[in-house]
């Protein structure tokens, strides 16, 4: 067999092996994100049916076949899948653990990332304002799943081998991006940071009220200690 046979029998195997593994975790994961979509409508209505304030945000905004945007009270949820397949970094602790051991495969993964900024920026289109990423949902091609991210979302889902997707599971990870994403509120910025103002900033302020503001800049995390990423 020549050379040329042996690099093209080594193409071959990577298609059907790795090649076809990521397009199983593309398939699998886009799957569960439509049953987020699913979910996170139902628990909207349940929310609706007890929240009768006409000024509080409860609004769903399906934005394609990978994102979609919750409106909630003052703050917006966008949850993003990824159109691309992720391997773990080689020095992360979980390939030395034997579920990684025994399937090299299993350190790879489909994700949804999930942004938090508050509802105000989208509505009035502040591009300048800044958000946080709250958290990351991980999905393999067997079928498990861990979420990384800030508060509860960052302790309740971490046993991946041990780990699979259903509705009940899904409900909980919306309810608890919901939670955080409310929870956390907007403090005074520092005096030095705004003492400042330009003529054009405060005629921007006149007409839009667009003072440059967002997560980064208002939000206290009291779990930024024990954040993972």
């Amino acid at each position: 067999m020549t050379d040329k046979n042996l690099v093209r029998d080594g193409i071959i195997n990577l298609l059907l092996t790795k090649a076809a593994m990521k397009q199983d975790i593309a398939d699998y994961s886009e799957g569960i994100f439509e049953q987020f979509k699913i979910s996170m409508q139902e628990e909207l209505n349940l929310l609706h049916s007890s929240v009768n304030d006409i000024r509080i945000r409860l609004r769903f905004e399906d934005k394609g076949q990978h994102e979609f945007r919750v409106f909630i009270g003052s703050d917006i949820l966008v949850f993003q899948l990824h159109r691309n397949i992720f391997k773990l970094p080689d020095d992360n602790p979980l390939w030395k653990t034997p579920y990684f051991e025994e399937n090299g495969a299993n350190g790879f993964f489909a994700i949804i990332n999930i942004y938090n900024f508050l509802a105000e920026s989208f509505e009035q289109n502040r591009l300048n304002d800044a958000g946080y990423l709250i958290g990351r949902v991980f999905m393999n091609h067997d079928e498990k799943f861990m979420v990384e991210g800030k508060g509860q979302l960052g302790l309740l889902f971490r046993d991946l081998p041990n780990s699979k997707m259903n509705d009940d599971i899904i409900r909980h990870i919306l309810q608890v991006s919901m939670a955080f994403a409310i929870e956390f509120d907007l403090i005074t910025p520092p005096y030095d940071v705004v003492q400042e103002v330009s003529v054009g900033q405060i005629q921007m302020i006149s007409s839009k009220l667009q003072i440059a503001t967002g997560k980064r800049l208002g939000f206290k995390f009291s779990a930024d200690e024990n954040a993972v990423y």
